[in-house]
């Protein structure tokens, strides 16, 4: 009821402070390596400086008229640093650091409405307070309804399946030692949380990319490091009925009710629970090239953040009291490490993938999209003659120390490759992994069917070289469909 009340207190705070100064929270978040930092700034860089967005109708119908950076609205929220990741990608041509924290930025267009009767009530002005926070702390919410013993035997079961055995063996032989009703042995418990932590990094690396790796804050801990509520672990098989006073089971399942406590509940209230739109940026390509558990991990894990959403929109009064997110976007990042004839079957794909979490949060209400984009296009397409044909490649310069077929790459020297192709029918690509995790091999060779999916040829590019104008100003860094983006998430606030 404490919660409730908070909650009710914050949006009743934040809606009066909208009438003064209308504004739109969105909530940037995505898995490991989709690019949210990346994101954000191309968004508000493109913004800024008069970037190519046809398809942002504001812009596009001439009614914004100034777009300006302002101070934030919570000053206890670390700020987007902006400015240093603009530097690294325009400047240095390099990838910034990925999120591993909130932050916060305020971006604020004044406008001229497309309707004659909210010219006269409407000042004309949004602000789009950009929330960016790391997927993992998404992915903790589920936890607020799950006790210990039912997280444990989730996580143990997940551990214990697929390649999640080979990469929890150590963690899960340590825990064939442990006896849950012993004593509670602080070094014990020091030992297992170490293991099952390694664990979920090795999850994590990207020749796995597995996705599902609650909870969010043992891969990135912050001033919580070695705290007692980062410092426990599931225990598999535990015995029913309560914890024994001073076990072990009783320290641990008193530690995880502390994360939750102390970790989770105050990102959802303070954070999560404020928003009113959301996108969430997945590496799709990434999970293809990692084979069936991968992707399967990664629909899986979109199943739990979608669940995560309230759907549907508000009344006028609940409006006052309860926040809903109305509008969900989900984004597979990187299309352009695809030649564009193989961009809407990457959403063909990605939208199978959600389908399941779709319907977990009932397929209404909330508008869902989903699209393919790439926040900074760091590649171009052309033509090669291959065998007295034309094949569609992708040109862009690869990171210093690429190897492509044997080839090193130092940084600085461009190279066509070309990207491979997805299959025209998602349900080919799942079937076949599908038939993977069922242990009967790749099945059926159809390697010259037209829906055989070969390996994507994943490269990292670095990005772009921008051009300057003649004044010395830095051209808008390019991108691919971030306005069609933009007009989903908040083009409606701008009518």
């Amino acid at each position: 009821m404490s919660d409730d009340a908070k909650l009710a207190l914050d949006t009743l705070t934040d809606r009066a402070a909208g009438l003064v100064n209308p504004s739109v929270r969105l909530g940037v978040t995505g898995l490991s390596r989709a690019g949210k930092t990346v994101f954000i700034s191309s968004l508000v860089h493109n913004l800024l400086n008069g970037g190519r967005l046809p398809v942002f109708e504001p812009v596009r119908s001439g009614r914004v008229s100034k777009i300006r950076l302002e101070p934030q609205p919570d000053d206890a929220v670390p700020r987007f640093q902006y400015e240093d990741h603009i530097t690294a990608l325009v400047r240095d041509r390099v990838w910034p650091d990925s999120t591993r924290a909130i932050s916060q930025l305020r971006i604020t267009l004044d406008y001229e409405s497309a309707s004659g009767w909210n010219r006269m009530f409407s000042p004309g002005r949004l602000s789009i307070d950009i929330v960016d926070y790391p997927g993992e702390w998404l992915l903790d919410l589920p936890l607020l309804s799950q006790d210990y013993r039912q997280f444990s035997a989730a996580t143990v079961a997940r551990a214990r399946s697929g390649i999640r055995r080979e990469l929890s063996a150590e963690w899960l032989a340590l825990c064939d030692t442990t006896q849950a009703g012993a004593e509670a042995d602080e070094a014990r418990t020091r030992a297992l949380a170490d293991a099952f932590t390694r664990y979920l990094r090795a999850c994590r690396t990207d020749e796995r990319s597995l996705s599902t790796l609650p909870p969010g804050r043992f891969l990135m801990p912050g001033d919580l490091e070695g705290s007692p509520a980062l410092t426990f672990a599931p225990l598999p098989d535990l015995p029913d009925g309560r914890a024994a006073s001073g076990s072990l089971h009783a320290m641990m399942e008193r530690r995880y009710e502390a994360y939750k406590t102390h970790v989770v509940k105050p990102f959802f209230r303070e954070h999560f629970a404020r928003l009113d739109r959301q996108i969430v940026l997945v590496d799709a390509l990434q999970a293809i090239n990692r084979g069936p558990e991968a992707l399967l991990d990664l629909e899986n894990a979109l199943a739990d953040v979608m669940g995560c959403f309230q759907p549907g929109t508000n009344s006028f009064l609940s409006s006052f009291l309860t926040r809903r997110i109305d509008k969900v976007l989900i984004a597979a990042t990187k299309a352009d490490h695809l030649h564009h004839e193989s961009h809407d079957r990457l959403e063909r794909i990605t939208a199978r993938i959600v389908a399941r979490a779709v319907e977990r949060i009932g397929g209404s209400g909330a508008g869902v999209e989903v699209m393919a984009l790439a926040s900074v296009r760091a590649t171009r397409e052309a033509t090669v003659n291959h065998d007295g044909h034309p094949l569609p490649v992708i040109v862009g310069t690869p990171i210093a120390g690429e190897r492509i077929n044997g080839e090193l790459f130092d940084g600085e020297r461009k190279t066509a490759i070309f990207p491979g192709d997805l299959p025209r029918d998602p349900d080919t690509l799942f079937r076949k992994h599908a038939e993977g995790l069922a242990g009967s091999g790749p099945g059926p060779e159809r390697d010259h069917g037209p829906d055989h999916a070969p390996e994507v040829n994943f490269v990292r590019f670095r990005p772009p070289h921008i051009e300057e104008t003649g004044g010395g100003l830095k051209l808008s860094v390019p991108h691919i469909r971030l306005d069609r983006a933009m007009q989903f998430l908040f083009g409606d606030r701008l009518a």
